[in-house]
């Protein structure tokens, strides 16, 4: 099994590229894969994508603030803006001009209505035409900007007060399912972040560090399996109404199996990092925006693939991870890498000051 120190010194988390994978085809079979695909569940996937946003950028800033005492607030908003927010317009942009071209009118079709929501990051209330599952994204962005304040912008905190505010914004999530419209959604990505701040704490990892052996991270991965195909019959077995909390036991299973893979050994670790799946999981993000527009524009050019079915959900995902891929090499890593030079332009600034006396004083 893993020791903490070696979790400390890994960088990269492959296998994780391919759950997000496996969680944007999700998406997309649920969305276009008919009947035969409804024990898929695939809808659950967006909440995979939420535990594993929640972990990462938590990790990545608890790891900052071990290097250098601190996290820089301004440095995370810099890398988030230029991770999310490019993609995010341009796919945009691509609605509304397909749209427009295909006659189905701007304002007849809701664009004009529900663009002003949407360019805010406000869509899950008003669900903009081929772009509606970027609701995840309004989400995603408020919880972005609101979790990095109070976890790492009001002074050092200790692991315990840490993990006891962690945890409580998940039970008050939890508790305003019935009177808070997505409350349930902040939930998971929580769940990430109390999953990270455990793996950072030397005992928290002690306390998981079985959960990084591949057997149990196998256990894991075929309990997450069983809850998605059986999600319906454990709810209704548990008088769930809504799916609360299987899903809540869900997302659970998958923060827990989260360790055996960042750990990479065992089964599940090494499907899950093979190059076709890590291939599909960089550019998932686009592939998850995309998916609206290209099934229209496949409909309309082959009118086979208008019913939702196996075939269709295929032709929706080959083409939009060709789409995808040039969004991906022209959009997402020209400008992520932008972003990166702006932090480091703003870094070589900060040192020039304090340089500049010593030279003066000799």
């Amino acid at each position: 099994m893993m020791k903490h120190d070696e979790y400390l010194a890994i960088r990269r988390f492959p296998a994780l590229d391919g759950v997000r994978a496996v969680a944007a085809v999700l998406v997309v079979v649920y969305h276009y894969g008919g009947p035969s695909w409804v024990r898929a569940n695939g809808w659950i996937g967006v909440h995979l994508f939420f535990v594993l946003s929640g972990y990462l950028i938590t990790t990545l800033a608890l790891r900052e603030e071990s290097r250098t005492g601190r996290v820089s607030l301004a440095e995370f908003y810099i890398r988030r803006a230029f991770r999310i927010l490019p993609v995010y317009y341009v796919v945009m942009g691509v609605v509304v001009l397909f749209v427009y071209f295909r006659g189905m009118g701007l304002r007849q079709s809701g664009v004009v209505d529900t663009l002003p929501w949407n360019v805010v990051f406000l869509g899950e209330y008003h669900f903009m035409p081929l772009f509606g599952q970027s609701w995840t994204l309004g989400v995603e962005q408020k919880f972005y900007l609101v979790w990095p304040l109070l976890a790492f912008g009001l002074g050092a905190l200790g692991f315990v007060k840490r993990l006891s505010l962690s945890v409580g914004l998940v039970a008050v999530m939890l508790a305003l399912i019935p009177f808070m419209q997505y409350a349930g959604a902040y939930s998971p990505i929580l769940i990430g972040c109390t999953l990270a701040i455990v793996l950072h704490h030397r005992r928290g990892f002690a306390a998981l560090r079985v959960f990084t052996h591949p057997v149990t991270g196998l256990v894991v991965a075929a309990a997450l399996i069983a809850v998605q195909i059986g999600f319906a019959e454990i709810a209704a077995f548990l008088h769930d109404d809504g799916g609360s909390i299987t899903g809540t036991g869900y997302v659970l299973l998958a923060a827990l199996l989260v360790p055996s893979l960042v750990a990479g050994t065992g089964p599940v670790a090494w499907i899950l990092s093979r190059r076709p799946l890590r291939f599909v999981g960089e550019r998932s993000y686009s592939l998850y925006l995309m998916q609206g527009v290209v099934a229209m524009a496949v409909a309309g050019a082959i009118p086979q693939f208008t019913d939702d079915r196996t075939l269709t959900a295929a032709a929706v995902t080959i083409v939009g991870l060709l789409a995808a891929d040039l969004l991906y090499r022209w959009v997402e890593v020209p400008m992520i890498d932008l972003g990166r030079r702006i932090i480091a332009r703003r870094r070589a600034r900060k040192t020039v000051p304090a340089a500049e006396p010593a030279l003066v004083t000799t």
